[in-house]
């Protein structure tokens, strides 16, 4: 068993995971979606884009570029939500909405990794 690979997988199946965690719940309302869990599934995407950073093969390309998909759309739900929380002092219902559809793109980003990984390891030969 390749150890690298286990912590490649888990760290994109574990992205995959946080970022459905925040995702579910009402679109608009700031109390069915963690800030914490946020943070943790920015983190996690993060850490699975640096682990994709060494495959040199056509799938780790895709791989990785489904992973900075999911990294941009974070990130930028990241800004909008300091920003309205910091700089106009509320996250408003149109707001958080917004935040929630980027993260969702982030989720739908993070499942065509997954499926990715899945697809490769079924062609995999002993």
């Amino acid at each position: 068993m390749n150890t690298q690979r286990v912590w490649f997988a888990f760290f994109i199946v574990f992205a995959l995971t946080l970022n459905f965690g925040f995702f579910w719940g009402e679109i608009d309302n700031p109390n069915h979606h963690n800030p914490f869990e946020f943070f943790l599934a920015l983190v996690v995407s993060l850490i699975a884009t640096v682990l994709k950073i060494g495959d040199r093969s056509h799938i780790g390309a895709v791989l990785l570029a489904t992973s900075l998909v999911a990294d941009i759309q974070l990130i930028l739900a990241a800004v909008m939500w300091g920003y309205s929380a910091q700089v106009i002092g509320e996250v408003s219902p149109a707001t958080m909405a917004s935040i929630v559809s980027l993260a969702g793109g982030a989720m739908l980003a993070n499942v065509t990794s997954v499926i990715l990984l899945l697809s490769e390891t079924l062609q995999l030969k002993r």
